[in-house]
């Protein structure tokens, strides 16, 4: 496996990055724990949980820590040969302090974590989400006591745009505190508005580490056309979670299919390879319910896209709009 440095931490992370948000339900405790075992088994030393994650089960406001109790007591003899990344932010209960950025929520979620983990420190804590209403050096404030306390090592952002990343790292600069690392967006090639931020994410030494990079499992190639889903899958099972399969979607996928066929790639493989050959991309998050599903992802960041197959994909998946240049072209 070839190992990706995750932006300016000076970590060395795997390609494939382990996701935990179905763990609970439909992924039971002792399955998790063989999965998070393969992974390491298979190479795979980065793992990526949050303090609201619970299977199925999870919905806006659940107290969540079901994963991050599963990932502690999984990791209990491994802790140092894997690379915890846990989120805060998301609403946790209904009071006004059980959800955001603020120092309050913030300390008092890490420490929460902190326990559920049965580990002395985050490796990488990131920000779930933005809150619109506590300023960002606010927040960083909160990281940087944390920072300076050993119980973080490195911090990133999720669901951020390239704009807020750049006032995090301006406020760094400014008061010497850590500085942000990393950027978890969605990013597949289905859903690609976060696509002109990996420029600047690459000039800033932002490591990027995607989610979503299967679009709930659309692009694995288990969903035909004329056919229900199939049992066990994430339509069966929770239909909200995955976009509308019409005749426009199977025109795409079946392209998309076609393409990957061209070099004996499986769909599931094909997508994830587009994905990590993106600029600035350091690891991929894959969550995964069977220990199959790993294996794949691993052989994914293997391989390699022909170079003219880039440009049919983005005339298949049209990335956003540019602002074009009237100096350079």
């Amino acid at each position: 496996m070839q190992y990706r440095t995750l932006g300016t931490s000076g970590l060395s992370v795997s390609p494939v990055c382990l996701g935990t948000m179905t763990f609970g339900i439909p992924v039971a405790e002792n399955d998790a724990i063989r999965l998070v075992h393969t992974a390491i088994d298979l190479g795979i030393n980065f793992i990526d949980t949050a303090n609201v994650y619970e299977g199925y089960s999870r919905y806006l406001g659940s107290a969540g820590g079901v994963a991050e109790l599963i990932v502690g007591k999984a990791l209990r003899d491994r802790r140092d040969r894997m690379i915890i990344t846990t989120k805060v932010g998301a609403p946790v209960g209904p009071g006004p302090q059980d959800r955001g950025l603020s120092p309050v929520h913030v300390l008092r979620e890490l420490d929460r974590s902190l326990r559920r983990l049965h580990t002395d420190f985050i490796d990488h804590y990131v920000i779930h989400w933005p809150d619109k209403i506590v300023p960002l050096k606010t927040t960083l404030a909160a990281l940087e006591t944390a920072w300076r306390q050993g119980k973080i090592r490195s911090f990133g952002v999720s669901n951020h745009a390239a704009w807020q990343i750049c006032e995090l790292l301006w406020i760094a600069e400014r008061r010497g505190g850590p500085p942000v690392v990393s950027s978890q967006i969605p990013l597949s090639l289905l859903r690609r508005e976060f696509q002109n931020d990996l420029a600047f994410c690459l000039k800033h030494g932002i490591g990027v580490t995607p989610y979503q990079s299967l679009q709930g499992g659309l692009l694995t190639g288990k969903y035909r056309r004329g056919k229900a889903p199939p049992e066990g899958s994430r339509a069966a099972e929770k239909p909200d979670w995955v976009w509308k399969l019409d005749s426009a979607m199977y025109d795409r996928l079946e392209a998309i299919a076609a393409l990957g066929g061209q070099i004996s790639a499986p769909m599931t493989h094909y997508a994830l390879a587009w994905t990590l050959a993106q600029p600035a991309v350091s690891s991929v998050v894959v969550g995964a319910t069977r220990a199959e599903q790993i294996r794949d992802a691993v052989a994914a960041s293997e391989l390699t896209i022909p170079a003219d197959h880039f440009s049919q994909l983005d005339a298949l998946c049209p990335p956003p709009w540019r602002q074009p240049d009237p100096v350079r072209g």
